[in-house]
């Protein structure tokens, strides 16, 4: 059976699906590279997918959001608060692409998506028309545009968030933006397209998905004035697409054997919100005991599977404040 991981967007959240992986390679003994044979992220997903690929030990992505995040999300809240103002950013794009360079070793750095050692997608949006773009490796059955651009470049631009990075350039394509803007804050349909349409490795009825989700929030306050309104919207934008891919693949791809695992967080978490890093680790490490990783797997596993009556089980992934 092959096997496909992916990972949503959503800033520092990602430490939750990293200390999800943690545990699948406690369980397995092995890097999680070895587990799975085609790795998909957006945003924070695409950065955990590249460390994946790179062979980076989950308990050192978990470390690495801990120690690194600090750095990407640098801020004085008045200046941060004037700097978005006029430029409608916040952090510097060069900063997080020094650090995904750094952080992917002398080895995979300069890789590009066809020098990755397992099949990869990252999604990003370019700036200028809206369109997306799938960086994957090139095949003969898809359009062997993707595979020549670097890795690191690929995975700045899918992180780029609006109101928080600059876009990032990639030549020719152009400027690009966060990749979970519009319809790929979860992945997971794009990836199984990928791997069941455009290649000639992976049919539904023999393949294991995973998709991993960064948290959600589902019951938020209303915003009262513009600029809380603005973070709802962008909110909604990366989070709303998340229930409605995981419904697609189990529609169009019913054979294959199909795993979702998100939590449900009881207060707003942002992008940057560095000082909540903390606690979200207590939210993944909660998490990560109730998952059955040798069960998922195996595709024996119940609680997480997405049937025709469930997409989610929730009785499962609620947490209360951490502890």
């Amino acid at each position: 059976m092959r096997r496909m991981l992916t990972i949503d967007g959503g800033g520092v959240r990602g430490i939750i699906p990293a200390v999800l992986l943690a545990a699948l390679e406690r369980a397995t003994g092995r890097p999680t590279r070895e587990t799975f044979d085609f790795i998909a992220g957006s945003s924070t997903g695409a950065v955990l997918a590249a460390g994946i690929a790179a062979g980076i030990p989950a308990e050192r992505l978990v470390t690495l959001y801990a120690s690194r995040s600090p750095q990407v999300f640098r801020s004085v809240p008045l200046l941060s608060g004037l700097r978005r103002l006029l430029t409608g950013t916040i952090y510097d794009t060069a900063t997080l692409h020094r650090l995904i360079r750094d952080e992917l070793g002398p080895e995979a750095r300069d890789w590009t998506l066809n020098d990755a050692p397992v099949d990869l997608l990252v999604t990003a949006k370019r700036l200028v028309d809206g369109m997306p773009w799938y960086f994957v490796r090139d095949n003969p059955a898809n359009s062997c545009r993707a595979g020549g651009f670097r890795l690191a470049d690929a995975v700045t631009a899918s992180a780029a968030a609006p109101t928080y990075f600059r876009p990032w350039s990639v030549a020719p394509i152009g400027e690009l933006i966060d990749g979970g803007i519009g319809v790929a804050g979860n992945p997971v349909y794009q990836a199984c397209v990928e791997a069941f349409e455009y290649t000639h490795a992976y049919e539904p009825a023999d393949t294991l998905v995973v998709s991993l989700g960064t948290g959600r929030l589902l019951r938020r306050q209303r915003p009262t004035w513009l600029w809380p309104w603005v973070g709802w919207l962008l909110s909604e934008l990366l989070r709303s697409p998340a229930e409605q891919q995981t419904e697609i693949v189990h529609r169009h791809y019913p054979q294959a054997s199909f795993y979702r695992l998100d939590l449900e967080l009881e207060r707003e978490i942002g992008l940057d919100a560095v000082d909540r890093l903390g606690e979200l680790q207590t939210h993944g490490e909660r998490f990560a005991s109730v998952v059955d990783w040798p069960a998922i797997l195996e595709s024996q596993d119940q609680r997480f599977r997405v049937t025709d009556a469930t997409t989610l089980p929730r009785d499962y992934c609620r947490l209360g404040p951490a502890v």
